[in-house]
């Protein structure tokens, strides 16, 4: 995969970095310089809302220093990152891509990315965010859409829209993002990059702006698995064997069975998935009781976030974003009740569905990027709703807090193709082992 325009970073792994950082073939200063002027000369994607090039600057001059001194963090010291528009950065503009929030300076930062900091990151600024993180597109901001890196005309996917632009662009090796249906992983996907949503709870969220408190996950994007695992483990402490015991088992889960494929999309990720020990299906019911259970949960809890803004001044609302509120806070009480309730009976299904495999395959998004602004499109001969679309293959893994991965699956007409891998509860060793399994492939 090749992109149009690299970046400095493309092609750069997390570990690779670390490597001529420790060897004195670059520095912090001169990545962190290099990923702020990519970022100035990429303005186009506007994939930044707010950059701290004085606050990055002194950051990587003191992660430079510590290295000097034998003092090193980790394999995310003196590395460049972007964190999403709604995760609290201390003495930072936070807007949540919100006309709301437009002046907000944050007081405190996230514990995402107080952990960040501490494994020696360097924090360049914030990436575009769908307004409040409410919808998959990432084209409706207060600062307006991000941009695909492969085709500027093309959305990003979202909410971690931006972040999705800035790694599949190569402005920058690592950035954070948040994930209540899809949101690390579509962008990720879209714009070419992996994407990891750990499951629920493992990265914590406080200090991140709610979209559904229940759903949200913190994730991380970056240019392979491999690298995705090296965040996870620096923000978590977590330490995955390389090797898992035993065979990992991974089953192809038949993508038409949640949602209607593009087939080339889902011959691309199929064959990026390269041989999998079987196929299995989601019935009908099951995925329909999945997709009530999402939006009733996501329904009822941001309507509970939004519900003083709603009636103080929803003129600041982006008009699609606030049609998509007003629904949300008609949802009866009862239905996000027997919402939560339904998660049990869900779980039961999912292990079913899994039967004798540790980790299912399927295309991440089953469209290619649609253009900035569009809300239907085709797939499989089917005139489809797109916002339905981005999300039909990510959100069943949010209700259930799994944890989730995308890779990249080479290219369909030009633009990025992403093949999702889930693994059981506590399986991220199994998941991690097959993502490496598909990279030595040659996919991505």
């Amino acid at each position: 995969m090749t992109i149009p325009s690299p970046g400095p970073f493309t092609g750069r792994t997390l570990d690779g970095l670390g490597r001529d950082l420790r060897s004195g073939r670059t520095t912090s200063a001169e990545l962190t310089a290099l990923a702020l002027d990519a970022i100035a000369g990429g303005a186009e994607l506007n994939a930044f809302v707010t950059v701290d090039a004085a606050g990055a600057a002194e950051a990587a001059r003191r992660a430079d220093e510590e290295l000097a001194a034998g003092i090193d963090r980790g394999p995310l010291h003196g590395i460049p990152a972007g964190v999403k528009d709604l995760i609290m950065i201390a003495g930072m503009r936070v807007t949540m891509g919100s006309r709301h929030f437009a002046g907000h300076v944050a007081d405190a930062d996230a514990a995402c990315v107080a952990r960040l900091r501490r494994a020696g990151a360097v924090v360049v600024g914030t990436t575009t965010t769908h307004e409040f993180a409410y919808g998959p597109t990432g084209d409706r901001s207060a600062g307006g859409a991000a941009r695909n890196p492969w085709d500027p005309s093309r959305m990003t996917g979202g909410s971690s829209a931006g972040s999705g632009a800035a790694v599949g662009a190569g402005l920058v090796p690592l950035a954070l993002g948040t994930d209540t249906g899809g949101s690390v992983r579509i962008p990720a996907a879209l714009c070419g990059a992996a994407g990891f949503k750990p499951a629920y709870g493992a990265i914590p969220a406080d200090g991140v702006f709610p979209l559904s408190r229940t759903l949200d996950h913190v994730g991380v994007l970056a240019a392979t698995a491999s690298c995705c695992l090296l965040a996870y483990q620096a923000l978590t402490g977590a330490r995955l064997p390389e090797d898992p015991v035993g065979e990992v088992r991974v089953g192809w889960l038949e993508p038409g069975s949640l949602f209607p494929a593009d087939p080339r999309v889902a011959a691309a990720a199929r064959a990026a998935a390269g041989q999998v020990e079987g196929e299995t299906r989601m019935a009908p019911e099951v995925l329909e009781l999945f997709r009530e259970t999402y939006l009733a949960i996501q329904s009822g809890e941001t309507a509970a976030v939004h519900a003083g803004r709603l009636a103080a001044a929803p003129d600041l609302f982006d008009p699609e974003v606030l049609d998509r509120l007003r629904q949300a806070a008609e949802l009866p009480a009862w239905r996000y009740v027997r919402a939560l309730d339904a998660r049990r009976e869900l779980e039961e299904h999912a292990e079913a569905l899994f039967g004798p495999y540790d980790v299912l395959a399927t295309p991440t998004v089953p469209i290619l990027a649609p253009p900035i602004g569009a809300r239907e499109a085709e797939a499989g001969g089917e005139r489809i709703q797109v916002r339905a679309a981005l999300l039909g293959m990510t959100s069943p893994w949010n209700v259930l807090g799994r944890p989730a991965l995308t890779v990249p699956a080479g290219l369909v007409d030009g633009l990025p193709v992403g093949l999702q891998l889930v693994a059981r509860p506590g399986g991220e060793a199994r998941l991690f082992a097959a993502a490496r399994r598909t990279e030595a492939g040659g996919q991505g």
